[in-house]
């Protein structure tokens, strides 16, 4: 491993294999970086959480998957409890001045666009895609493989698979991330109906996925998923926007 000499490493830190850090990047206390993780200029990785709340003597830390890319200005900070964590996963990418708040998870290979703002405690399920400019109230959960639009204001769980934007607007099913993981027809099929069941502008949304599931008309993991996450949480569901069901963005 090589040191520059103007770098200040403080005595007994540590860093994984192959990682590497930009000039001017700021890894603090309690951080463990995995294998390969690069962290590029300005970056601050551990920082106190903006908690008017947090006391400072907490060891609290902050968790990177291997091989995570971490780009200019990004900051993600420490949890708000004593042996608590945030916690970024393997192979992600969080690109230019993104922000990860204190207590967030977000799992593996998530992408993270330039400036979008996670609030504490957010979930990231796998392969997610939050667009730049994105902004995720504190608690919310964004389900596996979904996207969130450029700019959007999120307040509101989104289900594994879909498409959110604007307010709240749930469009549709993340068609380009399932073809690119390989989802065949009769899956995509299965999304289709229980994006449907979610769809409906009325009813108790715990209820009605609760009652598909039982009667275990669907058999594919991708479509129990999505009827499952609604079984969980503590924030609402975002919901189709205005107009989506006289075109095809939700299916109808």
């Amino acid at each position: 491993m090589q040191i520059h000499p103007t770098a200040l490493v403080e005595s007994g830190a540590q860093l994984g294999a192959a990682c590497r850090i930009h000039a001017y990047a700021v890894i603090r206390r309690h951080c463990v970086l995995g294998d390969g993780v690069v962290v590029h200029p300005f970056a601050v990785v551990g920082g106190d959480p903006q908690d008017l709340g947090f006391d400072v003597a907490n060891d609290s830390v902050v968790h990177v998957g291997a091989r995570t890319v971490i780009r200019e200005h990004v900051t993600i900070s420490r949890a708000t409890h004593a042996g608590a964590s945030t916690e970024i996963g393997a192979d992600c990418f969080l690109m230019a001045a993104c922000h990860v708040a204190h207590d967030c998870h977000v799992a593996d290979r998530v992408v993270i666009a330039n400036a979008a703002l996670l609030a504490g405690h957010v979930q990231v399920g796998e392969r997610a895609f939050l667009g730049g400019g994105a902004v995720i109230h504190q608690f919310c959960r964004i389900g596996e493989g979904a996207m969130i639009g450029g700019g959007a204001r999120i307040s509101s769980d989104v289900p594994p698979f879909t498409m959110a934007t604007e307010r709240n607007a749930l469009i549709g099913l993340n068609k380009v991330g399932l073809r690119r993981r390989g989802v065949d027809r009769a899956t995509l099929d299965e999304l289709k109906r229980a994006l449907r069941i979610v769809a409906t502008p009325i009813g108790n949304l715990r209820e009605l996925t609760r009652a598909a599931l039982a009667r275990e008309e669907f058999t594919s993991a991708e479509a129990r998923a999505l009827l499952e996450f609604y079984q969980q949480g503590r924030r609402g569901f975002v919901r189709p926007r205005r107009g989506a069901n006289e075109g095809d963005d939700v299916p109808a």
